[in-house]
């Protein structure tokens, strides 16, 4: 069955809207319990009803799919905090501001959110947090019982040749990619330019002469809050986002607007519009100083240097990304570039054009020439690319893709030990299962030995 849904349940009651209006759930009752843990039809209704505002499609047995994951959640919080497995406060509370900012993301805004849940901030985050540390337990839960669980050659052999071979899945041109980005300087002239442009924005503003959000959206660099006047909501605590902004903003008061300051990304300066806490609401202005040809092409030596001695074997490309690369996605991992899935591996559907581009031109176990881009933030930068590996497209086989087979007869193990744990765990709770999911034949052994009580 397609999973449609996160296995934390989301209290989706809460965003439940038709036309913006806040929509009434139905009248709530226990449908489950596992030993002194219940389950509200609440959960499973609003479950679903989130699933289809996100467009996803909604199996005829959703009910007794979200039910049997209901079910399985309770079962494992009760055995972590019989195990006493821990689960830091911190763990917590970083997923709450996580799952905050998504909503608040969605809705346009904390005041939006807060207008359409009927609730503040905090009692949102309050509102989560039960099912948000249950999650957290059950999933720390199910990391012990199948920690040990490992997988042989022989039995992903075994798994491989299990599957018919006309069920075999038929897979794209496959690349495995590595980078190494310099990003050009600009010249000291050219970097008092752009602070002189700030200091000059900033006294505007605290003149009265123009609005802050109309000189965003004038004068801004930042692609992404230029348009709304330089909006940016964060917590002090988000990793994403530059360290030295979130200094600079934490001194403000609201109302009040930053000196220029420097960030990885230029310069900028930040007004204050409203601190909750560790929540802030801010608009900036961001300027990038120009880089003229003289800044790149000392980016386009510097890494022709680097391409010489990892072709020379004088550096691995890996110790050459560790000490030249200067892209935080891919530094830390060996200069390897991610696909959707976090793997290693990405189809030519992944890649900026340019670098398309780029890829067309070598053979497994080249490296490019060094090429001036543009990143996503619209940074310019200059960059080398190694084409590691490539497969031609073909069906599924042990040869190209042994460790995505691997990794799928892993899980399977990991499914089978898991399911074995709930055999014998299962009749060791007290369970009750309302009559309306009697038909689910998802729920098995649960309605076997919900009978036995």
């Amino acid at each position: 069955m397609k999973i449609f849904f996160s296995s934390l349940m989301v209290l989706a009651g809460l965003f439940a809207t038709a036309q913006g209006q806040p929509k009434k759930v139905l009248a709530d009752k226990i449908v489950g319990v596992v030993g002194d843990r219940i389950i509200l039809k609440s959960d499973i209704e609003n479950s679903i009803e989130d699933a289809k505002r996100q467009g996803q499609e909604i199996p005829l047995d959703a009910n007794c799919y979200i039910m049997q994951q209901a079910l399985i959640r309770k079962a494992l919080v009760l055995q972590a905090e019989k195990d006493s497995v821990p689960v830091g406060d911190d763990e917590i509370e970083q997923e709450l501001e996580q799952r905050i900012r998504y909503f608040i993301q969605q809705y346009g805004g904390k005041e939006r959110l807060e207008e359409v849940s009927g609730r503040t901030i905090y009692q949102i985050k309050e509102e989560f947090r039960t099912p948000v540390k249950e999650q957290k337990l059950s999933d720390a839960m199910r990391s012990k019982i199948i920690e040990n669980v490992k997988i042989t050659p022989t039995e992903t052999k075994a798994f491989y040749e299990s599957i018919p071979k006309d069920s075999l899945p038929f897979f794209e041109s496959e690349l495995e990619i590595g980078q190494i980005v310099v990003y050009p300087k600009a010249n000291r002239e050219l970097e008092k330019y752009a602070q002189d442009q700030l200091a000059e924005y900033k006294k505007q503003v605290e003149t009265g002469a123009r609005k802050f959000e109309t000189l965003a959206k004038l004068y801004s660099d930042d692609p992404g809050t230029k348009e709304n006047g330089g909006y940016f909501e964060f917590n002090r605590s988000d990793r994403n986002v530059d360290k030295n902004f979130i200094l600079q903003a934490y001194k403000l008061k609201e109302g009040q607007v930053s000196p220029v300051f420097k960030s990885q990304f230029g310069y900028h300066i930040i007004q204050m519009i409203s601190r909750n806490g560790d929540d802030m609401a801010v608009r900036h202005i961001l300027k990038i100083p120009a880089i003229t040809q003289d800044e790149t092409n000392d980016a386009i030596l510097k890494l022709d240097s680097v391409r010489s001695k990892v072709m020379a074997s004088v550096l691995d490309f890996g110790e050459a990304v560790g000490k030249y690369s200067e892209d935080d996605n891919s530094k830390f991992t060996a200069g390897r570039i991610r696909g959707r899935d976090g793997s290693s591996f990405v189809t030519i559907d992944q890649l900026d054009k340019d670098m398309v581009q780029m890829l067309g031109k070598l053979k497994v176990g080249e490296i490019s020439q060094p090429t001036v881009y543009k990143d996503e933030r619209d940074k310019q930068g200059v960059r080398i690319v190694y084409l590691i590996s490539k497969t031609e497209p073909h069906r599924m086989n042990l040869k190209d893709d042994y460790n995505r087979i691997a990794q799928q007869a892993l899980e399977e193990k990991k499914n089978k030990v898991m399911i074995k744990w709930f055999e014998e765990h299962i009749p060791t709770y007290y369970i009750l299962i309302d009559q309306e999911y009697q038909g689910c034949s998802l729920l098995g052994k649960w309605l076997q030995y919900a009978s036995k009580q």
